[in-house]
């Protein structure tokens, strides 16, 4: 059975203990970066930051709201990325049957840049980064080698508050629709967010877009049946990039 994330923003600290779990466990290099005006650092998803804890600050009547929002890879239950990637070359991205979760492999570093952005863009949450310097495509890959070891993800077993939870996907289900129900008592327009499409369940207590641009699916930029039509055809570079597999 998949594996499933439930992320309760309404006890997000903050605390970035995730963020740096994650990096930590998966030795990623640090990143030079600029303070920009926002307690948000770095300023976003990159090679070497799979998960990123988004700060957003909103003026609500004459108070200052914040809203975190521990950001990673959705693992979509029909990951739109593993489609388009197999019109370029088929096994750079790959979906584990028992977890349920969408890794980017080591073939997808014979992805050209070009075919890398149209992979990108078949993503509704904006995840997929491309190291410059090997070529790979990253992202969470739902610390797959812990979970097949019987461990909890890094940034699960860090967490401090209860914000991170990981387990069975009907289990996760179940806990998030509870915890929904006592939310709504405060907050009557809280949501979880894409439950049903993806193995990554967010706990928004207030509309989406005061969290991220993309805490729910966007359309990709052809549209969503666009989309999924192309994804039957093969790409025209796809096959320069089957003869070098």
């Amino acid at each position: 059975m998949p594996k499933s994330f439930f992320i309760d923003t309404t006890r997000c600290t903050a605390c970035r203990g995730c963020q740096l779990a994650c990096k930590e466990w998966f030795e990623l290099p640090a990143n030079k970066t600029k303070q920009l005006g926002t307690h948000q650092n770095p300023p976003d998803l990159n090679p070497y930051n799979y998960k990123l804890v988004r700060f957003s600050e909103h003026l609500i009547g004459d108070k200052v709201e914040w809203y975190f929002f521990p950001d990673q890879c959705r693992h979509c239950l029909n990951p739109p990325c593993q489609g388009a990637a197999d019109t370029v070359l088929e096994g750079a991205v790959i979906q584990d049957d028992a977890t349920g979760a969408v890794i980017f492999t080591e073939k997808s570093a014979q992805i050209s840049k070009e075919d890398f952005e149209y992979v990108r863009e078949s993503c509704p949450y904006d995840i997929p980064r491309r190291d410059e310097k090997t070529g790979r495509m990253t992202k969470c890959v739902m610390c797959i080698d812990r979970v097949q070891a019987g461990m909890l993800p890094a940034c699960v077993k860090v967490c401090p508050t209860g914000t991170m939870n990981f387990g069975e996907r009907e289990q996760m289900l179940a806990m998030a629709e509870k915890r929904l129900a006592l939310v709504r008592k405060t907050h009557p327009n809280a949501m979880l967010a894409d439950q049903h499409d993806v193995n990554v369940i967010y706990l928004l207590a207030d509309a989406p877009e005061r969290y991220h641009t993309h805490s729910v699916a966007q359309v990709a930029p052809m549209g969503r049946k666009q989309l999924f039509a192309s994804l039957r055809k093969p790409r025209a570079s796809a096959q320069g990039n089957t003869e070098r597999s």
